[in-house]
């Protein structure tokens, strides 16, 4: 999935926190729902904003930072 379409940092939104276009949805809030076990259709009730894309454009997002973050596997010397 392509999460930049989905998701904006905006300076002159939030303060510069990532959230979904279109929306004041911060993703830390949307991810820190999920790390609780909400389900995808109680976040949606929680904010009317988000469609189910914006909640996957966020895994997506947090997929990708994870993968950033993590440190290289050592290579061995020939």
């Amino acid at each position: 999935m392509e999460y930049q379409k989905y998701i904006i940092r905006d300076p002159n939104i939030s303060g510069g926190t990532p959230v979904i276009k279109g929306t004041r949805a911060p993703i830390r809030t949307i991810l820190a729902s999920l790390a609780e076990g909400a389900r995808v259709e109680e976040i949606l009730a929680d904010f009317s904003t988000l469609e189910e894309r914006d909640i996957w454009a966020v895994i997506a997002f947090a997929a990708a930072s994870a993968e950033e973050d993590l440190p290289l596997p050592s290579v061995p010397a020939v």
